[in-house]
């Protein structure tokens, strides 16, 4: 019976808020899951990198949750890039709070993204448990679709990540593809990844109100609405979002007068090198009657933004899930996706929404147009969305992820069995 669980987070704390610098749906992921652990009598404590000298060093986010905020390097200026140095501090300060404890006082490390992967190999050595460990993405992947002008991850990212396939008992994948992906490229034993879907608080992310949604948020009752939500950076697309708005204005003029365009969110990564670039390009094309820019918004309010919406795009390079889909579709809006990584999982093409091979602004103007005009199609898609999404709640998340931790338990203490049996 597991009883405490240290959760690593390093790059990015799970109590920010989604859509502003690294923070996406990683951060959700690790909160969600550490909530429903703690729900079933599970202690969590996630250990991230302090970003303030003003954080508290410890934090209760919730009953049976501690976020430790440990200092690695400066708090402030540093990129998600710059990290990598900054990691021995890291391993340093968590690897002391096991020492102030009793011996096994955690029974497994899950680590997530590739820099906790690498403080994970050091805890799972020197605690003597288990590391189970997402990637969330993958060096690899990225650098095979890197969008124009973005920057291709380093050498020392895929080198840590092919250690932490190695070393690490249980890998979890998003996806099918991504499971693929980690055998292919990084030559992972089968037998230990395992496929679990992130979740979907299907509390929040509720269909059946565009109207009142589209009235808390003052747009017109009859607007063919398309929102983008995630954050600014040559990754996520956003680019080609507003030049298909714009395709979308020449093909059918008459959606002048009802098009609107939202993009929610904030920049992020390469995206801060040119934090005007969506804006200019709205101006080049004689969108800004069109384009609204809506900073980052808290959870309920994207809610209301997803549900206010006619379609949601993400026309992403990469995406090891894409929760803004999955978010989406539970609030009843049909989504038009880029065919790759996890959203072609997370997205039932034809069915629940569109997805589209490439990136030409032509082809999503294209996939856009029929759920803009067409009531009955936009409709039939909505629901067939929202039940879709009923699949990805976080209580089945967690079920599985329980598992593959037992699974973990079993095969480490199995080895270290046979080990000791041959010493």
């Amino acid at each position: 019976m597991l009883k405490r669980i240290a959760m690593l987070s390093a790059h990015t704390s799970p109590l920010e808020q989604p859509g502003t610098g690294d923070a996406g749906g990683m951060n959700v992921y690790v909160l969600e899951l550490s909530r429903q652990l703690a729900a079933r009598g599970i202690e969590v404590e996630i250990f991230t990198r302090a970003t303030s000298r003003h954080q508290p060093p410890v934090v209760e986010a919730e009953p049976g949750i501690i976020v430790r905020h440990v200092a690695a390097g400066p708090f402030e200026g540093l990129q998600k890039n710059d990290l990598p140095s900054q990691l021995c501090g890291f391993v340093r300060d968590v690897l002391r709070v096991e020492v102030e404890r009793d011996p096994g006082h955690f029974d497994l490390v899950h680590s997530h993204y590739w820099l906790s992967g690498q403080i994970g190999t050091v805890t799972r050595e020197r605690w003597g448990v288990p590391l189970v460990h997402t990637m969330h993405t993958m060096a690899k992947v990225k650098n095979a679709q890197l969008a124009a002008g973005d920057v291709a991850e380093p050498i020392g990212r895929i080198a840590g990540e092919e250690e932490i396939v190695r070393l690490a008992d249980r890998l979890i994948a998003n996806t099918a593809e991504e499971s693929r992906e980690l055998v292919e490229l990084y030559g992972a034993d089968p037998l230990k990844v395992e496929v679990v879907h992130p979740g979907v608080d299907l509390d929040v992310f509720r269909s059946g109100r565009q109207l009142e949604a589209r009235r808390a948020l003052g747009v017109p009752d009859d607007a063919a609405l398309v929102l983008f939500a995630g954050r600014i950076q040559p990754l996520k697309a956003p680019d080609v979002v507003i030049e298909a708005a714009a395709r979308l204005l020449e093909n059918d003029p008459s959606l002048r007068e009802r098009l609107h365009v939202a993009v929610v969110g904030g920049a992020s990564g390469t995206g801060l090198d040119h934090p005007t670039a969506l804006t200019d390009l709205s101006a080049d094309l004689g969108l800004d009657d069109v384009v609204t820019f809506v900073p980052t918004v808290d959870q309920g309010v994207l809610a209301d933004w997803y549900a206010a919406a006619s379609v949601v795009c993400v026309p992403s390079y990469n995406e090891s899930f894409g929760l803004v889909a999955i978010e989406a579709q539970a609030c009843g809006t049909p989504v038009v996706a880029a065919a790759v990584g996890g959203l072609a999982t997370a997205v039932s093409d034809g069915v629940t929404g569109v997805l589209v091979n490439g990136h030409d602004p032509a082809d999503y103007a294209a996939a856009l147009h029929p759920l803009l005009v067409d009531d009955e199609v936009r409709e039939a898609m909505s629901a067939k969305a929202v039940r879709h999404a009923e699949s990805f709640g976080w209580d089945v998340t967690t079920e599985r992820t329980l598992a593959v931790y037992e699974r973990a338990v079993d095969a480490f203490d199995a080895k270290e069995q046979a080990q000791g049996e041959s010493r």
